[in-house]
């Protein structure tokens, strides 16, 4: 896995972002789709109720299914306990980790405003309890993809400078 070593954007058709809560997941993928030229997915949009209830599991496996079946896309999100990456991850060509210091994230999701606890919870303890696993879901379902993690905001602005070129 490179640490933000850019990759060039020819090959790029298919793109996972993940991060914990507040690592500017949307931006970067808003950012990204522009330089690009491909569409984002917000997943966050996709997942969640009006009420911030999830979908139910086995619908949510099937709503990415329909997803991932279109032929380029860049899709931010990380829904922690609630999610399920295999559908994606199998698909992505590329995959961007956005592992911000947790004291930025929190603050960036602060600022956003009203938040479930369990997403707290999540978001402060993403590092230790849901990365290692994730990165090992990375490995294991997306063997061929560009792996690129990005640590701050200069290394997220140096990427999409190089790529975007």
């Amino acid at each position: 896995m490179a640490d933000a070593s850019p990759v060039t954007l020819d090959d790029v058709k298919r793109v996972v972002i993940v991060g914990r809560g507040g690592a500017g997941k949307s931006v970067f993928a808003r950012e990204l789709g522009v330089v690009a030229g491909l569409p984002v997915i917000e997943l966050d949009k996709e997942f969640w109720s009006d009420r911030l209830e999830p979908r139910p599991a086995r619908d949510w496996t099937q709503h990415q299914l329909s997803l991932i079946e279109r032929p380029c896309w860049i899709m931010d999100g990380d829904l922690g306990p609630y999610d399920e990456v295999e559908p994606r991850l199998r698909r992505a060509d590329t995959v961007v980790v956005l592992d911000m210091p947790v004291w930025l994230c929190a603050y960036r999701a602060w600022r956003r405003g009203h938040q479930r606890r369990d997403f707290w919870d999540w978001t402060l303890r993403w590092r230790r309890r849901s990365r290692p696993g994730l990165l090992r879901a990375i490995s294991d379902l997306a063997p061929l993809a560009d792996v690129v993690i990005l640590r701050n905001p200069r290394s997220v602005r140096r990427w999409l400078e190089a790529v975007g070129g």
